[in-house]
């Protein structure tokens, strides 16, 4: 279906990819086996292959920027598949009989980063509050600098669900400018919080879009309904947001993307 959708706004050649993220160890049974999944997606996949770190490996690849909504919902259990993250272990060494999905795709996400790379993942809210889910932060800290965590509005997701989330952005240490953008480790630093209040949608799901002083929709510069949030600001056609506020105290900070 993504495939399709790129097909009909003229892009044929995004690297949409059959394969389980977290699987990365069973990939070879797809691309190297799987004659009919090579002659679909074979030329995505010459072009993934071109960003991994390592020659013949698929754990950890250089990407510059990378985008996640993972799925919340259900456990991986598959020991197997535990194995082969940090996250499948508790912090005595000791092999995790289950861990959240959404859980294992964090680490995973950071494998696929560049040092310096930066990240934009969407979580459940309990992930930064519940007590037994400061191990997962923890790694996190290790492994990157916490740019910003952004509340999302509870209508944001619906009609499909009502779950609490937010937007963790992240960017990966790095101290060596050859590597890739500098993000130099430090103990202490200052973090972007910011809540919507106003996500663009009511409480059935459907989208409440911006209106002139009579009441008429109004269409941005393309023609398209301006849905009404407090993201962005649309080009200009909302008032500033979150997004806009977010880049001032990222270029206050100087960090290496907005200097």
């Amino acid at each position: 279906m993504a495939r399709t959708l790129n097909l009909i706004a003229g892009d044929g050649e995004s690297n949409v990819l059959h394969l389980n993220t977290l699987d990365y160890e069973r990939w070879l049974d797809r691309t190297e086996k799987d004659r009919v999944w090579i002659m679909t997606y074979g030329r995505g996949f010459d072009r993934l292959k071109a960003l991994r770190a390592e020659r013949d490996q698929n754990r950890l690849f250089n990407f510059d920027i990378l985008m996640a909504n993972p799925p919340f919902a259900g456990d991986i259990k598959e020991n197997r598949l535990l194995h082969q993250y940090t996250l499948g272990f508790k912090g005595d060494g000791k092999a995790q009989s289950k861990v959240g999905r959404d859980i294992l795709f964090i680490e995973r996400n950071l494998d696929f980063l560049k040092p310096g790379g930066r990240m934009a993942i969407v979580l459940p809210q309990g992930r930064f509050n519940n007590i037994s889910d400061k191990y997962v932060r923890d790694f996190i800290a290790e492994q990157a600098r916490i740019l910003a965590i952004v509340g999302l509005d509870t209508n944001t997701f619906k009609p499909h669900t009502g779950t609490k989330t937010s937007v963790l952005f992240l960017q990966k240490w790095n101290d060596d400018p050859d590597q890739g953008p500098l993000c130099p480790k430090v103990e202490d630093y200052p973090t972007f919080f910011a809540v919507s209040e106003k996500g663009g949608k009511d409480n059935s799901g459907d989208y409440v879009f911006l209106q002139n002083e009579n009441g008429q929709y109004k269409l941005d510069e393309n023609g398209h309904l301006i849905v009404e949030h407090d993201l962005h600001n649309h080009n200009g056609e909302l008032p500033d947001g979150i997004a806009e506020v977010f880049i001032a105290w990222a270029k206050g900070e100087s960090l290496s993307f907005w200097q």
